[in-house]
């Protein structure tokens, strides 16, 4: 796979083994105001990579260092996921400024990459990841457009199919089981779940669909 390579000052050393694979959409006008962001001392941000919607691919740190994307976040007991994870952003405006479907090009390259980055670092598929997942209440992204299903079908993530189990009484506890943070509001994190596993309604309320997707998805990731 060919990059290009822009190196960003904003890394800094790992605290633990890479596990973890967490997606985001750039949420800026364009690619390069991304870039600039991503690449500025001032904003202390960064990410390993970012794709652009033709699908060019920007390495921007080394793997084996700890980017700055995730911030205050949490995955099945981990709060430093920066340390655990690699993080890729995709370009799009996002809900702020015009969400819109990502392109095949954009895709179909993220699809050679993290497919690369799994098989490197043995990260799990309950551990590809969104950046709304690791942080419910802050962030939204990459969002109800972005095609998770297709990427579980070629073992990058998970995805639930039917037949669904019975639908459980309380989502909570199928929530933490599969990863999310129990003290975060349950709304927001059931609306996390929802733009990942059921994106046709993302609306917060942990109804019988939603419950049992839940309950699917833990049954996935070993946690009930």
């Amino acid at each position: 796979m060919e990059f290009r390579d822009l190196p960003s000052p904003n890394h800094g050393p790992r605290k633990t083994a890479i596990d973890m694979l967490v997606l985001h959409y750039t949420g800026m006008e364009s690619a390069a105001a991304a870039l600039a962001r991503l690449t500025s001392p001032a904003a202390a941000v960064s990410a390993h990579y970012l794709i652009e919607e033709d699908g060019t691919v920007w390495r921007l740190v080394p793997e084996e260092r700890r980017a700055w994307h995730a911030g205050q976040s949490f995955w099945r007991g981990v709060r430093d996921i920066n340390s655990a994870s690699i993080g890729i952003e995709l370009v799009n405006p996002g809900h702020e400024l015009g969400y819109r479907t990502f392109p095949e090009a954009q895709i179909a390259a993220l699809e050679t990459l993290a497919a690369a980055v799994l098989a490197r670092h043995r990260i799990p598929a309950r551990h590809v990841l969104g950046h709304s997942d690791v942080a419910p209440a802050r962030k939204e992204d990459p969002g109800e457009l972005f095609p998770w299903r297709r990427f579980a079908q070629v073992g990058i993530g998970l995805w639930p199919e039917p037949p669904l189990p019975k639908p459980p009484r309380a989502i909570a506890p199928l929530l933490a089981a599969i990863g999310y943070d129990p003290d975060a509001a349950c709304a927001a994190t059931v609306r996390a779940f929802q733009r990942h596993f059921r994106p046709a309604r993302c609306d917060g309320k942990a109804d019988e669909e939603t419950r049992s997707l839940a309950a699917a998805v833990a049954k996935l990731c070993g946690g009930i």
